[in-house]
């Protein structure tokens, strides 16, 4: 499609070089990095409860969920590259600030009709800002002059940006009917602030994707709140895991493509369910992204960011995918406390999110004492189906041949069943 192949990618060409020179195949060799890698970990062993995207890495995140195989997720990048070499000719860019998006955005107050936009949260301590290369330069002086740190992203294009609307409406028309599978693991996806769902079309989300905000830092909240306790990055970095640490100094981490820290046939075995013995979670800055920039604290789809003081420019490509996993059977949770132990309340808003993701419910009607057929209206088709996925989520094992859904007419009886059963497979 592209009249390219990768082989360039793998023969001793740094990221750095290939961005000037090849951006398409540094994107490409960005995901088969990061599928491959999250293929190996599988091979080890290695169980994921949530799958999470950032930028183009939910195109891996997918691939990884099972929701596309790998030729599928090669062509829809290829139509994504395809789309924004016809239809970009902005000379837009991206630009990473050291402060939170509420401090960004009084930022671009002060240039209204500039164009640049909040294109991506990555937490309290970077938003990075996408737009015009007039308005990034004078972004960036206004956060110098207020002592913010400004870093300029080598993106080839101005992501997450109304800019991109052209490009966006040709990939819609380009993936239009793209079929998909279903997930074999969850994948939340920043972008939309959800799980995605099977009912998705997953074209015009992707297509949809090159103008709309990325929340990695919302994500890295609710996933957090819901029990995730360890973070892989399938990617060459450590750029998302960073993003993690920064907010949660007690996240276990991995970054198995680091030589010095991890390896994939370590992190592989240690997130296997049949892994035994007492274990620590490693606590090396980890998580995954679109790939990741040396020594760069957070990546973004197509650019990783440092927060260095100065404005300075930093090499970056388009992103992998963020694989979180927290594995409630035995896979050790933070501090390296089985996750099996963990408090019901955790286990009720891992619970409580699913449900409201599913149903597209908010998260406050599922109280314990709310019947969920009489009260919300959940028929007992739909109760069998939240069932199944519960025992996906948390790997329950095949569901037991007297369990009735009846049984459970509350969502607090839902919860309790899920203690149990992870209470049972840990005792066994």
């Amino acid at each position: 499609m592209l009249g390219k192949g990768l082989g360039r990618a793998f023969s001793g060409e740094s990221a750095e070089r290939l961005l000037d020179e090849a951006p398409d195949v540094l994107q490409l060799a960005v995901f088969a990095t990061s599928t491959a890698a999250f293929q190996a970990l599988a091979d080890e062993g290695a169980r994921f409860s949530v799958l999470v995207g950032h930028s183009l890495g939910e195109i891996g995140a997918l691939v990884a969920g099972g929701a596309l195989d790998v030729a599928e997720g090669a062509e829809i990048l290829c139509h994504r590259i395809i789309a924004l070499r016809e239809h970009d000719s902005s000379g837009g860019g991206l630009l990473a600030l050291g402060c939170a998006t509420e401090r960004a955005q009084q930022i671009l107050d002060l240039l209204p009709t500039s164009g640049a936009v909040i294109a991506v949260d990555n937490g309290p301590e970077q938003t990075v800002v996408s737009g015009p290369a007039d308005a990034l330069r004078r972004t960036s002086a206004i956060a110098d002059a207020v002592g913010l740190s400004a870093t300029v992203l080598r993106a080839p294009h101005p992501f997450h940006s109304p800019l991109l609307n052209a490009a966006a409406q040709d990939l819609g028309r380009r993936l239009t009917g793209y079929g998909r599978r279903g997930l074999s693991v969850p994948v939340f996806s920043p972008i939309l602030g959800r799980y995605y769902r099977d009912s998705d079309d997953l074209g015009q989300l992707l297509a949809a994707h090159l103008i709309t905000p990325v929340r990695f830092g919302a994500a890295v909240e609710r996933l957090h709140r819901s029990g995730v306790g360890v973070w892989v990055e399938v990617g060459a970095g450590r750029a998302l895991t960073s993003r993690v640490r920064a907010t949660h100094r007690a996240a276990s981490v991995h970054t198995p493509l680091l030589a010095d820290v991890d390896t994939l046939r370590e992190t592989g075995r240690f997130l296997a369910p049949a892994a035994t013995g007492p274990r620590t979670a490693p606590t090396a800055p980890t998580i995954e992204g679109t790939h990741a920039v040396p020594a760069s604290p957070i990546a973004e789809g197509p650019h990783a960011a440092t927060t260095a003081e100065a404005p300075r420019t930093v090499p970056t490509a388009e992103g992998a995918y963020a694989a979180s996993a927290d594995n409630p059977g035995r896979v050790a949770g933070a501090g390296g406390r089985p996750a099996a132990a963990q408090p019901r309340e955790a286990i009720a808003a891992r619970v409580r999110d699913l449900y409201a993701t599913t149903l597209e419910y908010p998260e406050e009607v599922f109280e314990d004492h709310a019947e969920l057929e009489a009260d919300l209206g959940v028929d007992s088709v739909k109760r069998v189906e939240l069932m199944s996925r519960l025992g996906l989520l948390f790997e329950l094992g095949p569901r037991p041949e007297d369990l009735r859904v009846s049984d459970y007419r509350t969502f607090g009886q839902v919860v309790d069943f899920v203690v149990d059963s992870l209470a049972r497979a840990d005792a066994a």
